[in-house]
């Protein structure tokens, strides 16, 4: 059966089946500027005016209503543009209060109604409710996910470097895909030289090498701009160290958009994606190269070697700075015993090969992103 989770995600998918997925849904996209007053809530789902299949009659042909089947983050959408608490919004849908849903949704839409949204949907397939993704600001300039993938690959090619595609992931509200390059590597002994990894028992002094490469990632939603993020894996146990600081970020705003279903003219969308295409292939030839690999390797090590006393308070510290969950925290600090890596280089390793057991792709990847802000913190708790 055709869920909403089976049509918007994937975890740890291949690049053909990302692809695949990435073309479905850009076959049944639907995206619309109405006014507040074309749209409803009715039984918890979206009804927008004159955007449905047209009925013939003897009256003539009349435009119908279409319906959609709001995610999560559509509902998140409606909470912030009409002010309603988001918990309360999702509280009303989880314990089955729709008519009150309805009703507040309703009220104030009614309060303001020539104000203009972009509703991002898929259409329904076989006469099945659509998929209502966002509700966002008319200015939202949008970059499909498909387009990023293709324009992120042309950069690539451009470039020159061999590259593998290690692991895509496609979540409600972002796409993420990790680029390796094993042809960059170096060794970071400094780092490894006390890490056991936690999966297979493997011991980073034996395998010290560490390859190039970066994670881009995209919102069609309104989650994050369009981004690429250098990140370093480490060969021994897979773990990723990703460097923020020198991320390359495409914001998704523009001009006011018409009213009606969103069509790009050519050369708009050629131009937007020109500029995706250079910043990858920009991206390569920074992240992707030895000097700029041997240069992070030895920022890490410069603070990883600080020794961890009072491991429980330093990691319930590091916690509380960064706002794991319990969950998180506990498995975290077993990570940390069993890699027996008492330094703050340690807690980097812990963080980011506990990011690896998260089922959650949004989850993960924000996890794997707190690795080097968790050993500082670990290193200034030392002082």
């Amino acid at each position: 059966m055709t869920t909403v989770e089976s049509v918007l995600t994937r975890r740890n998918a291949s690049l053909r089946d990302m692809a695949e997925l990435l073309q479905d849904q850009h076959g049944n996209k639907l995206d619309v500027v109405v006014p507040a007053r074309d749209l409803r809530m009715v039984g918890g789902r979206l009804e927008i005016d004159g955007i449905g299949e047209p009925t013939i009659s003897l009256d003539g042909v009349t435009s119908t209503s279409g319906i959609f089947v709001p995610t999560a983050t559509c509902d998140g959408g409606f909470a912030d543009k009409l002010g309603i608490p988001v918990r309360y919004l999702r509280r009303m849908r989880e314990t089955g209060h729709i008519d009150l849903l309805d009703h507040n949704i309703n009220e104030w839409l009614a309060e303001d109604p020539g104000k203009r949204f972009l509703t991002r949907n898929l259409r329904g397939v076989g006469g099945a409710p659509g998929i209502s993704r966002a509700l966002l600001s008319e200015q939202y300039r949008f970059v499909d996910n498909l387009d990023v993938l293709m324009a992120v690959l042309e950069g690539i090619r451009l470039a020159g470097v061999h590259v593998d595609v290690s692991q895509c992931d496609l979540t409600e509200t972002r796409m993420y895909v990790k680029i390796g390059c094993p042809e960059i590597f170096a060794y970071a002994p400094a780092l490894l030289r006390n890490y056991t990894s936690p999966f297979t028992g493997n011991r980073g002094a034996d395998n010290p090498v560490v390859f190039a490469g970066f994670v881009f990632s995209n919102s069609e939603v309104g989650h994050g701009s369009f981004s690429i993020t250098p990140r370093i894996t480490v060969q021994v146990c897979d773990n990723g160290m990703t460097f923020t600081q020198d991320v390359m970020r495409e914001v998704h705003l523009g001009g006011k958009l018409a009213d009606g279903v969103v069509r790009w003219s050519a050369d708009t969308q050629a131009a937007a994606l020109d500029v995706l295409v250079k910043q990858a292939r920009d991206a390569v030839n920074t992240f992707l190269n030895p000097a700029y690999l041997q240069a992070k390797i030895a920022e890490v090590e410069a603070e990883a070697g600080v020794r961890v006393r009072e491991v429980t308070e330093t990691l319930t510290y590091v916690g509380k700075q960064l706002r794991f969950t319990e969950a998180e925290r506990a498995t975290i600090l077993d990570h940390f015993f069993d890699a027996g890596d008492r330094t703050s280089g340690g807690v980097l390793h812990a963080v980011t090969s506990a990011a690896q057991t998260i089922t959650d792709a949004d989850q993960a990847y924000e996890l794997e992103r707190q690795g080097i802000p968790a050993m500082r913190h670990a290193a200034a708790f030392q002082r």
